[in-house]
């Protein structure tokens, strides 16, 4: 954390990062819907009404982790060079969180809620509310030049565009590898997602072929 926030900041955060260690870790051990906001408070050390002061339920807790990756993503989006065009800051973004262990939890999520339509839809909320992020990023970076007129339009087109792209490629990530999560299978996810910024960078020209069915996709790709 920086060392700019308070300790009553850190402490908060703290807080916040153990509910949501708490939760995945029930969701990984016991599956959906078999754990109460209860047992992820005593789990977490915490009461039910501390949970309360986070989380609105079960599902925005777990959803923290996918808002994790994509404030890490923005992060990294925001440190890039502000005359770099703003797809390809989006697509260096994704390359930077290359270690597994930064895109392992927000895969592990993906397939752990795919059979529970609570918890992928509030999955698909926390990439929807990315959305307003990316605007708001991408407003101060076309900001940053002088003169520069901001088109809304252009900018919700980009933001809601990035989004679909990012569940696109989990999408089919997880059709080619299912509930895999070693390391080569991180490592498709990660090309997926950089890939899939690609095709909007070109402006979704010709499509690569596609891989026969009897190609085994993650081999491919090693």
């Amino acid at each position: 954390m920086p060392d700019t926030l308070s300790r009553r900041e850190r402490n908060k955060a703290a807080t916040r990062q153990a509910i949501t260690d708490a939760a995945f870790t029930l969701l990984r051990a016991n599956g959906p819907g078999t754990f109460t906001v209860e047992d992820i408070a005593e789990a977490a050390g915490i009461s039910r009404r501390t949970f309360f002061n986070y989380f609105s339920s079960i599902e925005a807790a777990l959803a923290s982790v996918t808002n994790g990756f994509l404030d890490s993503a923005l992060q990294q989006f925001r440190q890039r060079p502000a005359d770099e065009p703003i797809l390809e800051s989006a697509r260096a973004a994704l390359m930077q969180l290359a270690d597994p262990m930064t895109v392992a939890p927000l895969a592990e999520l993906f397939t752990l809620t795919q059979e529970n339509a609570l918890l992928s839809r509030s999955e698909l909320e926390a990439w929807d509310q990315c959305t307003e992020q990316i605007i708001n990023a991408a407003r101060e970076r076309l900001g940053d030049n002088p003169g520069a007129a901001v088109d809304e339009l252009y900018l919700r087109a980009l933001a809601g565009s990035v989004i679909a792209c990012g569940k696109a490629a989990m999408d089919v990530w997880f059709a080619q590898c299912g509930a895999d999560l070693s390391p080569a299978s991180l490592a498709v996810l990660r090309q997926l997602l950089i890939d899939a910024m690609g095709h909007l960078g070109s402006g979704f020209g010709s499509p690569a072929p596609a891989p026969t069915a009897t190609t085994n996709p993650l081999k491919e790709r090693l």
